[in-house]
């Protein structure tokens, strides 16, 4: 009981940092996060009995929003939520309460993700191994005769088009995170298999559900179809395979028949969308029958499928009109005002099934309709969060679009012990989710426009070539690598050239000690700029005032951000053609070069990663989360316009 105990005190705390209106004018998906995090699952903070919570999917949905409210908004509140919610079931061994992984409920496996973020981000290895619990069930659970998964033990050979939400997901995540490569032929087979027993050929939607035994009441004795296509169901489906999409191998030979299921899925979806209010009924292919209505939940997942779907490249621009015409219809049709800067979310079905006891779904309209439609369950409130934070990115200017940023892996090029214990690329790298990496940092790129790579050769005109702007970060000492690759003048003039010609060079350097300085003086020397082989802002423990430093108002990189952290940081010394960008107590701490039709941007440290721009760890009034959005949109604006 103690450790419940202390979890809540942990959520409220994070709740009273929220409520005081240190964020103004939050956008739509922080207002309804706010309001699932005081309103929804009380019994994980306030125990209302002894068994105290219950492992339930909807609670991943709601954490599946809040993730990515965290990373748009480097709000570390919106993290702490998330752990605080998950450690109220995981022990310290990675036990989890009240699961039990005979009932083999496909459902109960939609929360591993929240742990996979946890563990990349924390590196704390009970998520991992409660993550592995979940794993290990699905390679247990039972499947039907073509191999698709049970939705349930006690629903034995059916499959639901909710499971592949609930199941599919985290089954590609920790494939890739454990680099179990075969899982993903079963995870495309699972979608291959439940489109082909699912859809309808004439309206190509999907009914809800499939009895391969075709045994049970609401099953087609043919086809062992379900009778209806019901809209969330369909919404589960397209919101796996995006989802799913993000951690599948580009090189995988299935991945293109999952991408073609997306667009034919997205395709019905949208013929389907109401067109006076934007948005999707209940029962998508019976607008005017009495008792059909329009339906939050399945209307935000499909506004988030679809955004998500050319966001990422997997569907044409041209599905985004149906994306902008439903999350207007969202706003107007779901969304309540409930106080200052919360809102609620109405016209969600709290629940559909099909089967079971004691009362029989039997699968037809009058029982679709006959289900209870609330305001904030939590399966609606996590799916428009999801679709909201997506519209939000779209929203966003970008200005950086064509343009690619590439990170260096060549002079930084460091392993460490992956989770299987093989040696893994780390440190400053795109795809790094915890406290080294530049996850955070690539978003932003991201959400402005800019592609992302990684050179992991010697730069040379040729391969900088595609690149717009180039960054190198604390090169590699002999104590960091065996054989380290140093800078020396063949690489420099080749960087240079590159520069000359209008690329945007930025360095970051670390203090003496922490980075090779001398060596790689050679090139930043060419631009005027020389770092200093000292080291400033010693912090001591979780003094983090000894690391902050003004931005003075009107500076030309940082436009928003008045106050910043960096620590142990190596001084630079300019000269022409460099300037001072930043000075601080004398000190030179961040200087510019023009160089040709190019620019440089030099720091002695690499504070843009995660651990200081994520929220999690600085306090509130510094500011490195907005400067790294400021350092971005500078960046951007120094690239050469073509003509």
């Amino acid at each position: 009981m103690k450790k419940f105990i202390i979890q809540a005190t942990s959520i409220l705390t994070v709740l009273t940092v929220l409520c005081t209106g240190v964020f103004a004018q939050k956008k739509l998906s922080e207002q309804l996060t706010l309001t699932a995090m005081e309103t929804l699952f009380q019994d994980t903070t306030v125990l209302k009995d002894a068994k105290g919570p219950r492992w339930s999917y909807d609670m991943g949905v709601v954490l599946e929003g809040a993730a990515q409210v965290w990373r748009n908004t480097g709000n570390g509140d919106y993290f702490k939520y998330i752990q605080s919610s998950m450690d109220a079931y995981v022990d310290k061994t990675g036990s989890i309460r009240t699961y039990k992984s005979e009932d083999f409920n496909i459902d109960n496996i939609k929360n591993g993700r929240s742990l996979l973020l946890l563990y990349k981000v924390t590196g704390q290895q009970k998520y991992l191994t409660a993550a592995t619990h979940l794993y290990n069930q699905l390679q247990q659970q039972p499947r039907t005769k073509a191999g698709g998964f049970w939705h349930k033990k006690i629903y034995p050979n059916q499959m639901w088009l909710d499971g592949l939400y609930m199941g599919e997901p985290f089954y590609a995540e920790y494939a890739a995170l454990m680099k179990k490569d075969s899982a993903f032929n079963d995870i495309a087979n699972q979608f291959i298999l439940m489109e082909k027993v699912s859809r309808d050929t004439k309206t190509g939607l999907l009914y809800h559900g499939y009895d391969e035994s075709r045994l049970e009441k609401w099953a087609d004795p043919t086809t062992g179809k379900s009778p209806n296509f019901w809209g969330r169901a369909m919404g589960w489906y397209i919101m796996a395979l995006v989802d799913v999409l993000d951690n599948f191998p580009k090189n995988h030979p299935k991945r293109a028949e999952l991408i073609a299921i997306l667009n034919r899925t997205a395709i019905a979806t949208v013929k389907y969308q109401d067109s006076k209010s934007g948005v999707w009924f209940d029962i998508m292919d019976m607008p005017t029958r009495k008792g059909n209505y329009l339906e939050s939940s399945a209307s935000s997942m499909f506004v988030y499928g679809l955004a998500k779907g050319v966001r990422k490249g997997y569907l044409p621009q041209s599905f985004m009109v149906a994306a902008n015409k439903g999350y207007a219809g969202l706003k107007k049709e779901f969304i309540e005002s409930a106080g200052d800067e919360r809102v609620n979310l109405t016209k969600t079905v709290s629940v559909s099934g099909l089967g079971g006891k004691p009362k029989y779904r039997d699968g037809s309209f009058e029982y679709y309709i006959s289900e209870k439609v609330i305001t904030n369950d939590p399966k609606g409130v996590g799916s428009f969060i999801c679709a909201a934070a997506e519209m939000e990115i779209d929203a966003l200017p970008k200005p950086g679009k064509g343009l690619t940023v590439t990170v260096d892996n060549f002079f930084n090029n460091e392993y460490t012990n992956g989770p299987i214990g093989d040696k893994i690329p780390f440190h400053y790298l795109w795809n790094e989710d915890d406290n080294n990496g530049f996850s955070l940092f690539g978003k932003v790129f991201n959400d402005a426009g800019v592609k992302t790579s990684t050179l992991s050769t010697a730069p040379t005109t040729t391969n900088l070539k595609g690149s717009n702007i180039y960054i190198i970060v604390d090169p590699d000492t002999e104590k960091e690598t065996a054989n380290p690759n140093f800078m020396n003048a063949a690489h420099a003039k080749q960087i240079s050239e590159w520069v000359k010609a209008g690329g945007v060079l930025v360095l970051l350097l670390n203090d003496v000690g922490n980075c090779e300085i001398t060596k790689f003086n050679v090139l930043p020397e060419t631009f005027g700029i020389h770092f200093n082989e000292d080291s400033r802002n010693k912090v001591q423990g979780l003094n983090f005032e000894q690391g902050a430093i003004k931005i003075p108002a009107g500076n030309s990189i940082f436009k928003t951000a008045k106050k910043v952290y960096i620590k142990e940081i190596s001084t630079i010394t300019v000269k022409a053609p460099a300037v001072s960008a930043l000075t601080d107590n004398g000190d030179v701490v961040i200087a510019t070069a023009k160089y040709g039709k190019g620019t440089v941007f030099a720091v002695g440290d690499p504070w843009f990663y995660n651990e200081y721009i994520d929220g999690r760890k600085l306090p509130k009034d510094l500011e490195n989360f907005k400067a790294t959005n400021d350092l971005v949109n500078w960046l951007i604006k120094q690239v050469p316009v073509k003509k």
